[in-house]
């Protein structure tokens, strides 16, 4: 196939980035492509920005806000945000839980839930991943009874994400503790987090951010209303979420801009022959090294983006996850071995030794580097795309 953009799409392009750069505020754009800290007032801005001209979910179906772009159109249009470091809508609401409603939840629940999903007026967070059910994730042990109108939750959940700014939870829970399979006991359940008995218990990283919470159940009444699709049908919702998360946590685009920012530090630091770094021969061949399998990866993107037309999710996902998740490790790498020293005074003042400052970018650089050691992990760990490479791409072990 070709791989190029045809005209019209080239055009398509160039409006997303006039209207980007001319409707999001300049300075969330910057903070953002400095890499700051999530800001959770950013994301309700631009996201409500988007959908007030009706482009916050553009993947939905139209009758409750998408747009009928091509599925090439949503890739530039999403590739566009993260090469302009413009905080995307959130996956949580866009990606995950907004489509599963779209596609398996009553009349009813799109009404309730679809609108403000989109204008982020509920901010959801995820509660898939045990403590001992996380690769594995039909092990989870979370369960949820019916008791009359209602189901009663009890278990715990970790690594959940935002939970801490989150309105709003969709679970995976085992309503069939007795199922032969244990995919089949497991249904997809939402809830306010202020419910009577959900607790959230912040967890501190080793880059000193708080990201992720444990999420306790205990004795928690849910209206039964609240069960999205069929009771222990969870599970074909949770690879339709999963099938959609991971193509778009590929962000293909975020590590190109980050790359760009990178060649842009290292020309400017001096390695030790007092030329810069980027043109020292060996790092220039790393930095382009990562740069051609960055390409490479953005065309096997595309090409998988163009032959998804039917919206159905791709077992390439998969390979797209695993690849992304290791240039996004690698960048970061780059970063720190160029900020060498001055990457490990992450948290002291600007002043250090002889009254000289560390740049602010080289001192975020460990913390990047630190935390971007999840993402081998989130959306369904490395050795576990390496799984389903083998069994659904390459037909190993069938």
């Amino acid at each position: 196939m070709n791989l190029a953009y045809t005209v019209a799409e080239q055009e398509f392009r160039a409006w997303a980035r006039e209207f980007l750069a001319t409707e999001i505020p300049a300075e969330i754009r910057e903070r953002y492509g400095r890499g700051g800290d999530v800001v959770p007032s950013d994301f309700r801005i631009v996201q409500r920005i988007l959908n007030s001209h009706g482009l916050a979910t553009p993947s939905w179906p139209v009758e409750w806000g998408g747009k009928e772009w091509t599925s090439v159109q949503r890739h530039i249009w999403a590739d566009t945000m993260q090469r302009m470091s413009i905080p995307e809508p959130l996956g949580f609401n866009v990606s995950m839980v907004g489509p599963v409603i779209a596609e398996f939840g009553n009349e009813e629940q799109k009404k309730r839930f679809l609108p403000a999903t989109a204008n982020l007026d509920i901010w959801w967070c995820q509660g898939f991943s045990e403590p001992e059910a996380g690769s594995d994730l039909a092990s989870l042990r979370t369960t949820a009874v019916r008791d009359g109108d209602s189901y009663i939750v009890n278990g715990q959940k970790i690594w959940t994400t935002l939970a801490h700014h989150a309105d709003w939870i969709f679970c995976l829970v085992r309503t069939d503790p007795s199922a032969v399979k244990k995919q089949a006991g497991i249904s997809f359940l939402v809830m306010p987090m202020d419910t009577p008995g959900i607790t959230v218990r912040r967890i501190d990283f080793v880059d000193g951010g708080h990201e992720c919470n444990e999420v306790f159940f205990e004795d928690v009444r849910v209206p039964a209303e609240n069960l999205i699709g069929a009771e222990n049908n969870g599970w074909t919702m949770a690879k339709f979420l999963l099938g959609n998360e991971r193509t778009s946590v590929t962000r293909a685009g975020h590590t190109a801009a980050q790359l760009a920012r990178t060649k842009q530090h290292a020309a400017r630091t001096l390695g030790g022959n007092a030329r810069p770094l980027l043109e020292d021969p060996l790092f220039a061949a790393r930095i382009a090294e990562t740069e051609t399998e960055l390409l490479a990866l953005e065309l096997t993107l595309l090409r998988v983006v163009a032959s998804s037309a039917d919206g159905k999710p791709n077992p390439a996902s998969s390979l797209l996850k695993l690849r992304g998740s290791e240039l996004m490790q690698a960048v970061t790498e780059i970063e720190m071995d160029i900020a060498a020293l001055d990457s490990l005074v992450y948290g002291t003042p600007d002043p250090v030794d002889d009254g000289i400052a560390s740049p602010a970018w080289a001192r975020a650089a460990a913390p990047a580097f630190l935390n971007h050691r999840k993402v081998s992990i989130y959306s369904g760990s490395s050795e576990v795309q390496r799984t389903i490479i083998a069994s659904s791409i390459l037909g190993l072990g069938a």
